[in-house]
């Protein structure tokens, strides 16, 4: 996993969410459990214009 993590599910087990990745040709593709994988520099961004409860929606 590389730079930050913003989680946006659980079902108390599981976890799904944002975070960066030191690998940037996997960013795009299903490599993981359901995670999206951005590049670092974009994932720092996200990461300062959110708040902890910010809604989330996650469209194909």
């Amino acid at each position: 996993m590389g730079e930050r993590w913003i989680g946006f599910w659980t079902d108390g087990t599981n976890y799904i969410g944002f975070h960066g990745t030191p690998n940037e040709e996997t960013v795009g593709q299903a490599v993981s459990h359901g995670c999206v994988r951005m590049f670092n520099q974009d994932v720092l961004a996200l990461f300062e214009k959110v708040a902890i409860g910010t809604a989330v929606i996650v469209e194909p």
